[in-house]
């Protein structure tokens, strides 16, 4: 019996044999990314539904040095959560099973949860009790808990509520020998040494499995106002920025930049989807402004701020949402970005962020650089103005794509011309989707020699042998 033969037997023997997947067939799910760009074998698929079997699993792995690849709800748009095509075929760790809400502590407010609970019912869980958890995504149907801490998802609300790090208190994690670390205390206040649990956050399973979690929760905000407008350009977006923040404070909850081709890619791939302007406009932006005190007439707000960038020239035409199915209505037209350009054809989703007020720039300077490499290409932007995270997407159609005589190595100088501005911008080229594979080769050109050396060896102190999720994050 050979070595993989042999650990699949003992986890079957442990977990039961419908709890690890060997047939090519029930792994499909596992081994491809969502929009079937990234595929490679694994050794097996195991389904734990608690941590001491997750922790079984890490231990059996490595007494038989066999990679470890956990994976949330495989959403990863950088093909973070499938084996690499290097030969290595790791255990694919699937958390789904793990979804318990262990405990909500409404007067603390937090909330501790299981690794593979879906965004949205941690979510409907707070909501339950009056309370937010606030990171909000196109995803979050499907993504998990652990794949969010994992990257340290962003979303449409960072603005005023932070990345998911900054709404973390504690962690579960089983490490690379199989000993379980229990940080879950749900504590705003705890100097005793290194802040261990944001080691872990944005890691992407390479120095452990994270199998719970202690959320922040916020207030849940019982008033909303939202309003989509064109703003004459992305430099008249930003005044318009400055606007809402010296108007409305905290209150400003998200404020989402599109071009025109988005919203054309989205009204014309995904259902239901219309221009909730009349007319054409260059650029959309949708904000929001959110309360927890009822008597605020943010409605008011809004429109005051609207009009004072309409009479500087700044706003070509603008509407409220005056119910809350439009408000929901407009949020779905954000939310189907990837749906539509995943129908449309093959888009180079970029990930780059740079200072707020360097966006615009950075906009300018990208769409003239990626045309230079292919003139006339489709460009396809949206993002989170209001935190600096700019989505550039040179886009093809499929036939476009398929017909280039050397379509990888195109795609790869795209990024790196989108990634440079960035980076000449005082930015980065990963904000919130994580590195996985797409962003590996762009970790050493871009991070400097003492951060690599940093994460190396923090890497061999936690995972010396490189079973866990080798070959992603430190080059």
């Amino acid at each position: 019996m050979d070595a993989g033969t042999a650990l699949i037997s003992r986890l079957k023997l442990e977990l039961g044999p419908d709890s690890v997947l060997t047939a090519a067939s029930d792994m499909e799910g596992f081994t491809e990314d969502f929009r079937g760009r990234y595929k490679a074998e694994a050794l097996c698929v195991v389904r734990p539904a608690t941590t001491a079997q997750v922790s079984f699993v890490v231990r059996a792995c490595a007494e038989f040095g066999t990679p470890v690849l956990p994976q949330g709800g495989n959403t990863s748009l950088c093909g973070g959560s499938v084996p690499a095509a290097d030969g290595v075929r790791p255990v694919i760790v699937s958390l789904a099973r793990m979804r318990r809400i262990r405990h909500i502590d409404a007067a603390n407010n937090s909330i501790e949860v299981e690794a593979g609970c879906v965004l949205k019912a941690v979510q409907d869980a707070a909501a339950a009790v009056q309370r937010l958890y606030p990171v909000s995504l196109g995803a979050e149907g499907s993504c998990q808990i652990g794949g969010t801490l994992s990257t340290n998802a962003g979303g449409t609300s960072v603005l005023r509520y932070g990345n998911t790090r900054e709404n973390v208190l504690g962690l579960e994690v089983v490490l690379a020998d199989g000993s379980v670390w229990n940080g879950l205390r749900g504590l705003r206040k705890d100097n005793t040494g290194i802040d261990l649990k944001q080691v872990f956050i944005g890691a992407e399973g390479t120095l452990g499995i994270i199998t719970a979690a202690t959320l922040k929760l916020h207030p849940l905000p019982t008033r909303h106002s939202l309003a989509w407008f064109a703003p004459a350009d992305p430099d008249a977006a930003l005044r318009i920025l400055g606007m809402f923040q010296a108007n409305c404070g905290p209150r400003l909850t998200a404020y989402e930049l599109m071009n025109a081709r988005q919203l054309e890619l989205v009204i014309e791939h995904v259902q239901d989807r219309r221009n909730p302007l009349d007319g054409t406009h260059g650029w959309h932006v949708l904000v929001e402004l959110s309360d927890t005190h009822d008597g605020t007439d943010m409605d008011e707000v809004l429109l005051q701020t609207l009009e004072q960038a309409t009479e500087a020239g700044l706003i070509e035409d603008a509407i409220l949402a005056t119910s809350d199915s439009q408000r929901a209505s407009l949020w779905e037209i954000r939310h189907s970005v990837t749906e539509a350009n995943k129908k449309a054809g093959v888009g180079l989703t970029t990930d780059c962020a740079v200072p707020v007020s360097a966006a615009p720039t950075f906009i300018e300077h990208s769409t003239r650089a990626v045309r230079e490499i292919v003139p006339g290409l489709d460009v396809v932007i949206v993002g989170h103005m209001g935190d600096g995270n700019v989505h550039f997407i040179p886009m093809f159609s499929f036939d476009e794509w398929r017909s280039m005589p050397d379509a990888a190595a195109t795609g790869a100088a795209l990024r790196r011309c989108v990634n440079d501005v960035a980076h000449q911008l005082g930015g980065t080229f990963s904000a919130e989707h994580g590195i996985g594979q797409t962003g590996l080769p762009e970790m050493a050109n871009y991070k400097s020699d003492v951060e690599l050396t940093l994460m190396r060896a923090i890497k061999h102190a936690l995972d010396p042998r490189n079973l866990m999720n080798p070959g992603r994050l430190v080059p």
